[in-house]
């Protein structure tokens, strides 16, 4: 059995633009089969915002089981035929043979026309260490100097990574510097608690680097390629209230 995770999280645009994970999807992609569950997150959404369910799961509390890819999620992954496909898998890093899952643990599935993304479970090893990849988030919100410096990256480039306490927007975030301390931006929003959770537990343990600069024309949304690694110790990654399936 070959299990995978992936989240979905959802924006709030009409009011405060904050995230909420809202549902877990879970493959075993050699049989394969697919399952969808909403989890505390989209109840918490939908108290505090009217978050509306999914056209594709109108229920919160139902269990949905595919033997194929739910369409949510085969609409954002890039077709076989396309001609700019290994284009697309190249700004991922991603060899030619990726899976569905592979590529949207890495572009986060977003499209311009709905307020959802995706990200994936991180796994933590059996010595505590994870290792987690995503496009940098905010760049285009820094100042004119750091965009200049961020053009400039180099694969392989080391970054650091700070956890800012009085972000005007989400308050708590995690933002990436060059080491000549240019800040060039953020890490997703649905990832700062994980991260902010390992930089306070292992501070000597946890790095950053460039893995992959996509320039024009690629998407804005995919043009730095973050990689970090860090550690947890006892902490068990992405099982708080919020992650926690509604059905069983």
């Amino acid at each position: 059995m070959n299990m995978r995770t992936l989240f979905l999280a959802w924006e709030d645009q009409e009011q405060t633009r904050q995230w909420f994970p809202i549902g877990r999807l879970d493959a075993d992609v050699e049989r394969p089969l697919y399952r969808f569950r909403y989890i505390e997150g989209a109840k918490r959404a939908q108290k505090e915002l009217k978050f509306p369910p999914l056209w594709d799961f109108p229920q919160l509390l139902e269990d949905y089981k595919s033997l194929e890819l739910f369409p949510l999620f085969r609409n954002r992954v890039i077709a076989q035929g396309r001609p700019d496909r290994a284009d697309y898998l190249g700004n991922l890093d991603l060899h030619e043979n990726a899976d569905p899952f592979e590529m949207l643990s890495v572009s986060g599935g977003y499209r311009v026309t709905d307020d959802y993304e995706v990200f994936p479970k991180l796994v933590k090893a059996n010595d505590g260490s994870f290792v987690c990849r995503f496009f940098l988030h905010g760049w285009r919100h820094t100042n004119l100097p750091a965009q200049e410096r961020l053009n400039a990256l180099k694969p392989g480039e080391e970054l650091y990574v700070t956890l800012e306490l009085t972000n005007p927007v989400t308050g708590l975030a995690v933002q990436l510097q060059t080491t000549d301390y240019h800040m060039i931006g953020w890490t997703p929003r649905y990832l700062i608690s994980e991260m902010a959770r390992a930089m306070t537990e292992s501070p000597g343990e946890y790095a950053a680097h460039v893995v992959r600069v996509n320039p024009p024309p690629s998407p804005m949304t995919q043009r730095v390629l973050i990689e970090i690694r860090g550690r947890w110790d006892g902490y068990e990654p992405m099982e708080s209230e919020d992650f926690r399936p509604l059905v069983d």
